[in-house]
């Protein structure tokens, strides 16, 4: 009995070191510290790898550093990525093709925000509040998943803009923290 409780214990505990060591590859995993808190994000390249790759390129070259969140929706997402802060800004690299997928958006999942135009993602993206975000499934790309600091995304302040806007201070993949 007592061997096969440790028997057990023994592959409960490796397959939650499994899980753990999933989510923090840290190739894939991105950081923004914001002005309210850390925030951790599993990039999903099986999903959209276009998108993650061009996400991990912009905050390789510091990109996102300093960037606000410039429309925060209660319930609804927090959007970011936008040099200019107004909504219309994105990077001088080239705009995404859509990445579509069945993947349910839900709390805490990272999609790309485009005009009306579904192959117009460039650098702006949203982190959703809750389950407000499922209407965007197969017309969004998903291309992430908050693994941490869901709270920190909770705290952001709100607004069209916000009045006073929250930033993200810095963004980097975990493998290239210094």
């Amino acid at each position: 009995m007592i061997r096969s409780l440790l028997g057990f214990a023994l592959v409960l505990f490796a397959s939650v070191s499994l899980l753990e060591a999933q989510g923090t590859d840290p190739q894939n995993t991105l950081v923004i510290e914001t002005t309210k808190g850390p925030i951790r994000i599993k990039l999903r390249p099986d999903l959209a790898p276009k998108h993650v790759a061009q996400v991990k390129q912009l905050a390789k070259q510091g990109f996102y550093d300093g960037v606000v969140f410039h429309r925060v929706i209660a319930g609804f997402m927090a959007q970011t990525g936008d040099p200019t802060g107004t909504g219309t800004g994105g990077s001088k690299l080239p705009n995404l093709p859509a990445e579509f997928s069945s993947e349910p958006f839900k709390r805490g999942s990272v999609g790309a925000a485009r005009t009306s135009n579904p192959n117009s993602a460039n650098s702006q993206f949203f982190i959703c509040f809750g389950d407000g975000c499922r209407q965007l499934t197969g017309q969004y790309t998903l291309w992430g998943e908050v693994i941490d600091g869901m709270d920190t995304v909770e705290k952001i302040a709100r607004g069209e803009p916000p009045p006073q806007p929250d930033k993200m201070q810095k963004v980097y993949l975990l493998a290239d923290k210094k």
